[in-house]
């Protein structure tokens, strides 16, 4: 497993301030812009190749540049037909063996839906469906990545923090650890998860749940976000919402968190940028 010794930000998806197209040149702007992280964001299809993957997993490891992976949003591990759940782990399989080729760090996924079910019910689903992906990786020997389900964002989706936890707890055995998108966990909760007492409530529960490691390989996605009762409506910039992100990322230096914050922006390096220098900045 690749081990990250700070915090590293990073950019979702290829900057678009980048001089070439392409994921491994998009790679090279991430230093250039003073950040050490970039999300392949492969949410409409996996566009690397097993054969292009050596070239981004170059480019990476030339510039420093932690990768990590959004695999397909066509995902459902609580889908009702067989074809559409097994096409579902198919996406998550292949889009973490990319990860793995490309010398990634995490690949994240939304995991579902409830779709009117028993949520234990959904739970035990999506658990069957992790068991299949991270032994299908382990046979492929790709089992080299954190494999996250992540944080919902809408409160139809699969996914709060306390299914998570025991999701990622009771398969322990594998490397699986929760994804944590702060604008999700705020949006669902119609505003609540936005003070330093219910930032630093989500780091102790996960410790507590998952051990000290899980704090020191985390995956974050953090946001400005517009919500409803619902939810997440959409993303915007940091600093045109009601998150209370510079709080958050001095809980984050407190609590000497390791591993990769991601910006899901609509400008994603102006945020990402912003989030380093503020963290830089805390004492």
């Amino acid at each position: 497993m690749k081990k990250i010794d700070f915090l590293s930000f990073g950019t979702a998806g290829i900057p678009s301030s980048a001089k070439k197209p392409g994921t491994a040149e998009g790679i090279k702007r991430i230093p250039e812009l003073g950040l050490s992280a970039m999300e392949m964001e492969f949410v409409h299809s996996i566009n690397i190749s097993a054969e292009k993957a050596p070239e981004v997993k170059n480019s990476a490891d030339e510039n420093s540049v932690n990768l990590t992976c959004h695999a397909p949003y066509y995902i459902n591990l609580n889908a009702k037909e067989k074809p559409k759940w097994h096409a579902s782990i198919a996406r998550i399989v292949q889009s973490a063996k990319i990860t793995s080729l490309c010398g990634g760090y995490s690949v994240c996924f939304h995991p579902g839906y409830y779709m009117k079910d028993n949520p234990k019910d959904v739970y035990a689903k999506v658990k069957e469906a992790m068991i299949n992906i991270m032994e299908q990786l382990k046979d492929a020997k790709a089992n080299d990545v954190w494999v996250r389900p992540e944080t919902a964002g809408r409160v139809s989706q699969f996914g709060n923090l306390a299914e998570l936890f025991e999701l990622c707890r009771e398969l322990q055995d594998y490397n699986i650890l929760p994804c944590i998108d702060w604008s999700h966990i705020h949006a669902t909760s119609n505003g609540k998860y936005n003070t330093k007492k219910e930032f630093e409530d989500v780091l102790s529960l996960m410790e507590k749940s998952l051990g000290k490691k899980a704090l020191q390989n985390v995956h974050f996605h953090c946001q400005g976000v517009n919500y409803t009762e619902k939810g997440e409506r959409n993303h915007i910039m940091l600093d045109d919402s009601d998150l209370n992100y510079k709080e958050l990322i001095k809980v984050w230096k407190d609590w000497k968190i390791k591993g990769v914050a991601i910006a899901e922006s609509p400008v994603p390096e102006k945020d990402a940028v912003l989030m380093k220098k503020v963290y830089d900045k805390m004492r």
